[in-house]
């Protein structure tokens, strides 16, 4: 992989996880023809830079985003949305780094939900979700959330993928090893 080819995905790859968080945050929706564009360009850069090499790269990316992901979308964890841009993401950066993003943004989901919800409903909400489930356990009974509770909202998860994808990029010895090319281009040039 080339340092442009590598450089490209990550600016694009920042470019869509910026403007899907800021239409989930406040449209509660990632558009598809953002996904469309991202899934597109996967492949096309992939395709352009490594030819078949890359097609199948972009291909297993875009797969197991798909499959790790999918099962998320029927229990209701996830909205389509996510899931396609992640597909996305896949083909742009292919397999390692999409499941590494994964992982990594599911233990970053369980601060940004939090932070989310609180910011939503307040601690009064998340006071209410608390005396549900205690409810809920006490009674032996399910009782629906009511309205303004924390249980209740939807919780856009792309800032807790965007978080993911930052902390796989922070390891990953071929995008470190290419910050330290940019430094050193930077200091040649005395900027």
């Amino acid at each position: 992989m080339t340092d442009t080819q590598l450089t490209l995905q990550l600016l694009l790859s920042g470019l869509f996880f910026t403007s899907a968080i800021i239409m989930d945050l406040y449209q509660e929706k990632i558009p598809n023809k953002l996904c469309l564009l991202a899934i597109f360009c996967g492949f096309a850069i992939n395709a352009y830079y490594a030819q078949l090499a890359g097609i199948l790269m972009a291909s297993f990316g875009f797969g197991l985003a798909f499959v790790i992901l999918f099962p998320t979308f029927l229990f209701r964890i996830l909205g389509a949305g996510d899931i396609k841009l992640m597909m996305g993401i896949g083909a742009l950066m292919g397999p390692e780094l999409l499941f590494s993003s994964i992982v990594y943004g599911i233990v970053a989901g369980a601060g940004t939900s939090l932070i989310l919800i609180i910011w939503k409903t307040g601690f009064i909400g998340l006071g209410k979700t608390f005396k549900r489930y205690w409810d809920c356990i006490y009674l032996q009974s399910y009782f629906k959330p009511e309205a303004g509770e924390a249980a209740g909202e939807k919780v856009p998860y792309a800032p807790a993928l965007a978080i993911g994808w930052v902390w796989a990029c922070s390891l990953d010895s071929n995008i470190l090893e290419l910050f330290f090319n940019w430094n050193q281009y930077i200091s040649l040039w005395g900027v």
